[in-house]
């Protein structure tokens, strides 16, 4: 189920795609790509939510009686707050290694949106110097 890996090398300008077996893979969570007003989901924000934690939690204390009905690991991948990256896939992927490395990715973000031009060219010099 997670042994095609695509990886789009801008640099190379090389598509490339491995199914080899035994790629080492390791689980990382998501964050929604853009704003959903509709369901009060703001770009940046991560896929998993307090209700998959608290299904989660429930499942522990008294797991389901059909095996069918198990939420579980899988459950969060089939919902897309967790999915598998290769080696190669996470040269090209921006992870923030903690909550509060994404919430200062989100704040700078912010900052970055409110600028006016003025403020844009301002600091675009600035870095050049």
């Amino acid at each position: 189920q997670f042994e095609v890996s695509l990886v789009r090398d801008i640099r190379d300008r090389e598509f490339k795609i491995f199914s080899d077996a035994g790629r080492v893979m390791r689980p990382v969570f998501t964050v929604h790509q853009e704003d959903d007003y509709e369901n009060n989901i703001t770009k940046g924000q991560l896929v998993l939510t307090k209700d998959h934690v608290n299904r989660l939690a429930q499942e522990q204390a008294e797991p389901p009686a059909n095996p069918a009905d198990k939420f579980g690991w899988d459950g969060l991948i089939r919902e897309g707050a967790v999915e598998y990256l290769d080696a190669e896939e996470e040269e090209t992927a921006m992870i923030c290694m903690t909550p509060e490395d994404l919430e200062l990715y989100r704040e700078q973000k912010n900052d970055e949106a409110t600028l006016t031009e003025e403020e844009k060219r301002a600091k675009q010099e600035a870095e050049k110097r």
